[in-house]
């Protein structure tokens, strides 16, 4: 296989474990609002999100303090040998959150751009994340410093043996399980599962979630992402008093997650009038066939050739007049720009990240309602947690039982954020970092601080 023939095979941006892809999102968020100003870190977006909804809490300052800081930081060197021969180091991390609540869990993302500072921050979300959803584990985040598309596949399975063997007395299950992210997927998830068993001396499916089912994993997983968000979609619909089937939808995005979205909100009466895929929109006011149009797994970049009376670009998709905006595809793509011309009743978030706190602040002016991320996509993680479960117990559920499962761990979410926007006072997100906070910071105080 030639050099970056397994860019087709990366996992979807949005399908991840992880709020993780807020990473896009905090390059453009803004400490002050102020779209001009200074790109804010992963980590500096973290540690303001926690302070602010530190703020609506009665939480012991102490606590606040040990959360902005990550228990540990992992960083080792991964030597590969290439296929020419020669020998390349990278540079990977592992940084671990939080595990007052359980395991660390979180991605494994391979990207020119991971550095240490990133895995802290967006490790920091995925505490947040598992605690919404009131999942019994911490937050990790890990990576390589790869470009996956310089790599062959048989460089890409030598760098994650070796990574593996580099952390494998970090990880576990029940110690810490990486999952797929930016760069990697089920196979790499393969390759680390049998890397550490073998060191091991036994088969130990639980120490990764992701991986193919012929090995573990969990039906129902890949979809998980785009039916929660389907799922939130809903609720909120029925919140605010809309029939579902009089609801018009854009969804940005037809990949994964925004193409399992759009189908299941098809299937239950919603009006889905435009997706997208990169190369941009196509829109129909009556509603499309969302069975009929490949998603991106299927057939790539073919949104566009789908009979359609009308085709708009992506920036034109996320300014239409409809009741619900879906952004799915990529983060920061609601900016200060463009938020004073969004016209939805409603967004969704699908992508991780794809506000910004600048048009966050625009669109809570204006009143519209924005369900983040860290609760609309969780289904994810969610379905990682029924993987791990079914890989302890050796014992496989049925798609039928994961997805009952899923529904119920998502209306729990949801009635509980919908309990603290309405007791509060504040908007979708803050409600959700209300919820997260609190159960972390619940649990510390149970367990106390080690003298």
């Amino acid at each position: 296989m030639a050099a970056g023939s397994r860019a087709d095979h990366v996992v979807d941006a949005a399908d991840t474990d992880d709020a993780d892809d807020a990473a896009d999102a905090a390059d453009a968020a803004t400490a002050d609002g102020d779209a001009d100003a200074e790109p804010e870190s992963a980590l500096e977006t973290a540690r303001r999100q926690l302070q602010h909804a530190a703020d609506r809490l009665d939480i012991d300052p102490n606590i606040v303090e040990r959360l902005a800081h990550p228990k540990a930081v992992h960083e080792v060197t991964v030597p590969v040998e290439r296929d020419d021969g020669s020998v390349e180091v990278f540079t990977g991390y592992r940084a671990q959150h939080d595990s007052v609540r359980g395991p660390y869990k979180g991605g494994l993302r391979y990207h020119p751009e991971v550095t240490r500072d990133e895995c802290v921050g967006l490790g920091m979300w995925m505490t947040w994340k598992c605690a919404v959803m009131d999942l019994p584990f911490g937050g990790a985040k890990g990576g390589v410093a790869v470009n996956p598309k310089d790599l062959s596949e048989t460089e890409t399975e030598r760098l994650t043996r070796r990574f593996a063997g580099e952390i494998r007395d970090e990880i576990g299950p029940t110690i810490d399980i990486p999952a797929p992210d930016m760069g990697t997927d089920p196979q790499t998830m393969a390759w680390l599962m049998d890397a550490y068993s073998m060191q091991e001396g036994e088969t130990v499916p639980g120490v990764v979630t992701g991986k193919p089912p012929v090995i573990g994993g969990s039906k129902g997983r890949a979809e998980a992402p785009g039916r929660s968000v389907a799922i939130i979609a809903r609720e909120a619909i029925d919140y605010y008093g809309k029939p579902i089937d009089e609801t018009s939808i854009a969804i940005q995005g037809y990949g994964s997650v925004g193409a399992n979205a759009a189908r299941l909100l098809d299937d239950w009466g919603a009006n889905v009038v435009a997706v997208s895929d990169v190369n941009g929109a196509v829109y129909d006011v009556n509603g499309l066939d969302t069975h009929a149009i490949p998603a991106h797994e299927e057939e790539p970049e073919a949104v566009m050739d789908h009979a359609a009376p009308e085709t708009l670009t992506n920036d034109e998709l996320l300014e239409l007049d409809v009741d619900v905006l879906i952004p799915a595809a990529l983060g920061n793509v609601l900016t200060a720009e463009n938020a004073g011309r969004v016209s939805a009743d409603m967004v969704v978030e699908g992508a991780n990240g794809p506000t910004t706190s600048a048009a966050d602040r625009i669109l809570a002016d204006r009143d519209v309602p924005v369900i983040p991320d860290i609760l609309a996509n969780a289904g994810g993680v969610t379905v990682s947690y029924f993987e791990w479960l079914q890989d302890i117990n050796r014992r496989a559920w049925s798609l039928e039982r994961v997805r009952g499962e899923l529904e119920d761990e998502m209306l729990e979410a949801w009635n509980a954020v919908r309990g603290e926007h309405e007791s509060r006072g504040v908007t979708w997100r803050d409600a959700a970092y209300v919820v997260a906070l609190s159960r972390v910071a619940e649990a510390h105080d149970a367990r106390g601080l080690w003298p």
